[in-house]
């Protein structure tokens, strides 16, 4: 019921995006009803760019939310080529991340701007990428959850992250990330008990969000730190694909930017 942040992934972001999860179905309402707010947590999105049946999902979690939480803003150590990469890829940011001992993530790509992810802490789902541009992304998610203090839950969640490059004091870059969640429980007997498990629901889904951006800052700043490592764990057989030993190769031995960084506008199929 919560899908993170495997989203934060960068991740974490994504990758921590990608554990959250939560409920319902799409309403019956007609694709052009389906008329999203463009303001979340005080932050506005470009909304408008949603349309046709993803309106109508976001529409129906956001609207019917069991909980909203808000995340941030909060830095990851990583500039944005970097970021970027990852959070395009939260199979190799959970890779990365599980080798580095950050974290027991994982993620599989299972479409075009579709994942499945698994925190290692009783919550895994499908996250989908509904829309994007260079410093928004929005994601729909559907899964479950199972802990000692929570009934087993399921449901759906609608993930808005706005990201923007901060300068640290040290000259370096980094991304500062707010996060903006909606969670909806499947099950009606649990989404009428929403006034006493919304506080329980509401605190887990928040450690998520933020432990996801966590794990993705301290990955980053392993990447700082200690680069070979990095590039040893990612040739450590069996190594992570040819590809993408090259582009941690030349981002962080070279420590120029790799090409491909910027980010054009998308919208989910």
């Amino acid at each position: 019921m919560k899908a993170v942040a495997h989203v934060a992934s960068c991740c974490g972001v994504v990758l921590a995006l990608l554990t959250l999860a939560v409920a319902g179905v799409p309403g019956e309402a007609p694709a052009d009803s389906c008329k999203l707010d463009a303001e979340h947590g005080g932050l506005s999105f470009p909304v408008h760019r949603i349309t046709g049946e993803w309106a109508c999902r976001l529409k129906l979690v956001i609207d019917q939310y069991t909980t909203a939480n808000m995340v941030g803003p909060l830095k990851t150590a990583m500039d944005g080529p970097m970021y970027s990469h990852l959070l395009d890829r939260p199979p190799l940011a959970a890779a990365l991340i599980n080798r580095l001992d950050l974290a027991d993530y994982k993620a599989e790509t299972r479409g075009p701007g579709q994942w499945w992810a698994n925190d290692g802490e009783g919550t895994e789902g499908m996250v989908q990428l509904v829309y994007q541009n260079r410093t928004t992304r929005v994601y729909y998610l559907e899964g479950t959850h199972r802990s000692r203090l929570l009934p087993n839950l399921s449901g759906k969640a609608v993930v808005f992250l706005r990201i923007r490059a901060v300068k640290e004091a040290s000259g370096l870059e980094s991304m500062e990330n707010t996060l903006v969640a909606y969670t909806r429980l499947d099950n009606r007997l649990l989404s009428g008990l929403a006034s006493l498990l919304r506080p329980l629901v509401g605190a887990t889904v928040s450690r998520k969000l933020a432990k996801g951006v966590d794990v993705v800052n301290r990955l980053g700043l392993e990447m700082r730190r200690r680069p070979d490592r990095v590039l040893f764990e990612a040739t450590d057989p069996p190594p992570l694909p040819e590809e993408e030993v090259a582009f941690l190769k030349e981002a962080l031995g070279a420590g120029a930017p790799p090409s491909g960084g910027g980010r054009s506008e998308r919208s989910a199929p």
